[in-house]
Formats: structure tokens, C-alpha cells, sequence
């Protein structure tokens, strides 16, 4: 049995997606496991109570946020409240609202604006950087590029205009069935809402039309979802059918969301 401390899955956009799994010591980079080589395999996956935040490492009973302590939630610019709210961002006025220079590094920084079809089509903003990372950690099957953007809080103001329109959440639910709420292609879409969209914002709208297609590594989608919390199922013994988003799928339709344990210090091992 493999021992470490989870982060969020690494990805990368293959046919069907690629997924590593990172394991830490506390903060120390350890094991990186192949995720795909999991599936259609009996799996253990065993708690042993110990949650480290991922920002300084201390022993922590509950995370905040993506395996903070309280602490560094409410300090560390990872939670900064313009990662959430881009359109809040002021840092390319030089005004920081937690950290000067990580949001330098990260928000002002060229961003998208996109849409992407998820449980239905949403909007969203994310650095250039994460693209297509993040529409695989939402778990979207099909994506366009609506709009670029110099700096994060210009993109957050034109996904408040379109938001007006059209959903920026996902039914995570729906999402790990692979059922969709759709009566339009993402192309229609996006011609839709730049007709929409304030003429302030249209030397910013992308001409790149091209949708990108995803294909996750899933056996086979459960009809009904039943999710999991390691502190209430500390010992995990299930065959793995899928990844989709930064789930993994069970054979029983129960999933768990390996992003939400970030910190959480697991062993991991096939059991055939």
C-alpha cells in the first residue's frame, strides 16, 4: 500500500483523459500514481485520520476550503476571495487583496472567458495557463473559447454580463451520470451571447471557433449517485469503473470527489 497525502489530480488531454494521482509527505512532493491503471480493478482506499493542511502543513482536524486550516484560509492567497469572484480583482490597478505578488503571478495574468458543457453549457473564467485542465477538472465533454482578456478581473466582468443568461454552475450530479441539459451546440451558444454582450467588451471576444472535444476514462456511468466522505468512510474497498472531473466512480454508483481531500493522508493499493 502506497501512503500519502492527496492533491488535486494531474491531467493531462489524451483520448480518454490521463489521470495522476499526487501523494505528499504533509508538503513534500512523494508518489505520483497512474490513475488509469486503476480502472476495472478492485481498489482499497484506507483513511488513517491524519489531515494535513496544504498550506503549511499543520495537523488539522476539518479542511477549509481546498485542504486549508482555518488559518490559511483566511490568510493565504489561495483563498482569496477574486478566485472565486474574478470580476473582484484589482491587482492590475496595483491593488492586492491578500498577497501583492502571487495575484501578479496569477490574476494579473491573461485569462479566458469560456463556455463549456458540463452537466449543461456554463460560463467560466480561468488563467490561460489552465486551459484545458480546468475544464477537465469540471468535468466538460465539449468547450469554446468565448473571450481573452490582459488581466482576471476583466474576464470576471464579462462572465457577470453573460451570467445574466446563462448558468456558471454545474449539477454535479448530472455531470457524473454524463446526462445533459442542452438544446444548443456551444458555437450557438457563444454567437448568442456575443449578441449580448456590451460593445465596451467586443475587442476582447475570441475569433477561435474550434470546440474541444473530452473523453474521460469511464467504464461505465452510474444511474443514481451516492457520494463519499473519508471521515464517514475512512476504508474504501470497490472496484474503480471511472474518472470524470476529479471524481472517482465505483462499480455501486458512489463517487468521491478526491479534490474536496486535499491534505487527507490515504493508502492506496489494488486489491487484484
Amino acid at each position: 500500500m502506497i501512503w500519502g497525502n492527496i492533491r488535486k489530480m494531474k491531467t493531462q488531454l489524451t483520448v480518454p483523459v490521463t489521470y495522476h494521482l499526487p501523494l505528499f509527505d504533509v508538503l513534500e512532493p512523494a508518489e505520483s500514481l497512474h490513475m488509469n491503471e486503476l480502472i476495472g480493478k478492485q481498489i482499497r482506499i484506507q483513511f488513517d485520520g491524519d489531515i494535513h493542511c496544504v498550506v503549511n502543513g499543520k495537523k488539522i482536524p476539518k479542511v477549509f476550503g481546498e485542504g486549508m486550516s482555518y488559518e490559511a484560509f483566511v490568510t493565504s492567497p489561495l483563498a482569496t476571495e477574486s478566485i472565486i469572484r474574478p470580476e473582484l480583482s484589482r491587482i492590475h490597478e496595483g491593488i492586492a487583496l491578500r498577497d501583492k505578488e502571487w495575484e501578479e503571478l496569477h490574476h494579473n495574468k491573461p485569462h479566458y472567458v469560456y463556455l463549456s458543457l458540463t452537466s449543461g453549457i456554463k460560463v467560466g473564467v480561468t488563467r490561460d495557463v489552465n486551459i484545458p485542465f480546468r475544464w477537465i477538472d469540471q468535468g466538460a465533454v465539449e468547450a469554446i473559447l468565448l473571450a481573452y482578456t490582459p488581466y482576471r478581473q476583466l474576464a470576471g466582468l464579462i462572465e457577470v454580463e453573460l451570467k445574466q443568461h446563462i448558468s456558471d454552475r454545474t449539477n454535479w450530479r448530472n455531470m457524473l451520470k454524463n446526462v445533459f441539459v442542452n438544446e444548443q451546440s456551444l458555437g450557438d451558444m457563444k454567437d448568442d451571447l456575443l449578441e449580448e454582450l456590451p460593445e465596451e467588451y467586443y475587442d476582447f471576444v475570441s475569433e477561435d471557433d474550434t470546440i474541444t472535444k473530452i473523453e474521460f476514462p469511464v467504464l461505465e456511468y452510474p444511474d443514481k449517485i451516492k457520494s463519499m466522505k473519508l471521515d464517514k468512510f475512512p476504508l474504501i474497498e470497490k472496484k474503480l469503473v471511472g474518472i470524470k472531473g476529479q471524481y472517482l466512480l465505483f462499480d455501486d454508483s458512489t463517487v468521491i470527489n478526491m479534490r474536496s481531500h486535499a491534505g487527507y493522508r490515504i493508502g492506496i493499493e489494488v486489491l487484484d
